[in-house]
């Protein structure tokens, strides 16, 4: 753990590890009926060295409306499909709702979280780029006519080697030093971190953060209104 060195918005791999498990319970303690952020563990290999890293948050089955809609929701089920596997459970195709698997990454590169994310209509086809574009906020439309290649690109994840949407990790470090304050150690900001992170990244996607997951932290007046920026 560092003690001395002033930080610069990064996270050691260690570092990340710790604030992916406070994510994931601080997540829990808000609202245990939304879906669930969870570690998975999964060795592997990255830019051709074992990663010291071993797994990735995950946040599977959040439902939103159709581009015909105008508000995202998390799928909750009824008392009645309690019993019922979430990753089985079949929309028709009134309901009209896509689904979005999350993942996040740790980057060796840049040393900051990366999102992962992916869509796919109720009979499990995976989402075109075209048809996500649909479902992003107008801020981040106008981005990838801006900036395609620098804001959001296709790649292959780092763990599931398949193509899955994300968002570039160029600029986070500075951004995430900017929202903490870089004259400030690290320590007491890993249980945040993650948190902060994503109510910013949050927004570039369309997903709901609960307003809650920040609050009490000493940056709850930065975040309201962050946009993110690669």
């Amino acid at each position: 753990m560092r003690t001395q060195k002033l930080w610069d918005g990064t996270l050691s791999p260690d570092e990340f590890c710790i604030a992916a498990k406070a994510l994931c319970e601080k997540w829990k303690h808000i609202d245990s009926t939304l879906p669930q952020w969870n570690w998975v563990p999964r060795k592997g290999r990255l830019n051709g060295a074992t990663c010291n890293v071993e797994g990735y948050l995950s946040l599977e089955n959040v439902y939103r409306t159709g581009p015909d809609e105008d508000h995202v929701s998390e799928l909750r089920l009824s008392e009645e499909e309690e019993s019922t596997d979430s990753a089985t459970l079949v929309l028709s195709p009134k309901q009209e709702k896509y689904g979005y698997n999350y993942h996040i990454v740790y980057s060796f590169s840049y040393r900051v979280p990366v999102l992962y994310f992916r869509g796919y209509q109720y009979d499990g086809q995976l989402l075109t780029f075209e048809e996500i574009q649909n479902d992003l906020p107008d801020s981040s439309t106008s981005l990838l006519k801006e900036s395609k290649w620098t804001f959001m690109t296709q790649e292959e994840h780092p763990f599931l080697c398949c193509p899955w949407f994300t968002l570039h990790p160029c600029g986070t470090s500075d951004w995430m030093k900017l929202l903490f304050g870089g004259n400030q150690q690290l320590d007491c900001k890993l249980v945040h971190y993650l948190p902060a992170w994503l109510s910013v990244v949050s927004q570039a996607v369309g997903l709901r953060v609960p307003l809650s997951l920040y609050n009490g932290s000493s940056i709850d007046s930065k975040l309201d209104g962050s946009s993110y920026q690669a």
